[in-house]
């Protein structure tokens, strides 16, 4: 079969039956690389969407860590906000409310952390305690809210009587110290503001 158009081009059968011939190669090639084309697209626009999908999951679990960490700073700096009480007389007002006596307490000296925290620390002993008592105790401490956490933790039993302990406790509270802050406002080259003066 020849194209027609070959033969008002002026072309011998010869070189018309060639022609035809490389129009219908063109053409079968031209049919096999639109779906080769079509399939490439999509495969580059799949690969390109994974990418995208792998992106957006990375961001949103970064925002999850992020959040998650900011919730836990928030918590602390809450829950240091809530400054501790004088421990002696926060472990003896528990140790009452379970029914336990404070024999004798002592208070050692306040131990700085950095430049943010300062450890406070008292030692009490009890006597003649009960487990439960002891573990209602502890209990009270543990869930009072403040930044507090028993560092020593010493029970003896005592022979010849049943469920009776001799207990020392150490109780550690933290304190956060607020860092000072530049409030005076004055530009750079002025004269600091002088501090207030202490009333007698």
């Amino acid at each position: 079969m020849v194209i027609p158009i070959f033969e008002r081009w002026g072309l011998s059968p010869r070189e018309q039956r060639v022609a035809t011939i490389a129009v219908f190669v063109a053409g079968v090639m031209l049919l096999s690389a639109i779906p080769l084309g079509l399939s490439m697209l999509v495969s580059s626009r799949r690969a390109a969407n994974e990418e995208i999908r792998t992106a957006l999951t990375a961001v949103n679990g970064a925002r999850a860590q992020i959040r998650e960490r900011q919730e836990r700073k928030n918590s602390i700096a809450a829950r240091y906000q809530k400054k501790a009480p004088p421990l002696a007389g926060f472990l003896e007002q528990n140790a009452t409310a379970n029914k336990l006596q404070v024999t004798d307490s002592a208070d050692h000296p306040d131990v700085p952390h950095g430049k943010r925290y300062t450890e406070r620390n008292t030692v009490i002993h009890l006597k003649r305690a009960g487990m439960l008592p002891i573990a209602k105790f502890l209990e009270s401490i543990a869930k009072s809210g403040y930044p507090v956490a028993a560092t020593r933790l010493n029970i003896r039993k005592r022979s010849g009587e049943a469920d009776s302990f001799d207990v020392e406790v150490g109780l550690s509270a933290f304190d956060r110290n607020e860092m000072p802050s530049d409030k005076s406002g004055d530009q750079p080259g002025a004269p600091a503001t002088p501090p207030a003066e202490k009333k007698p």
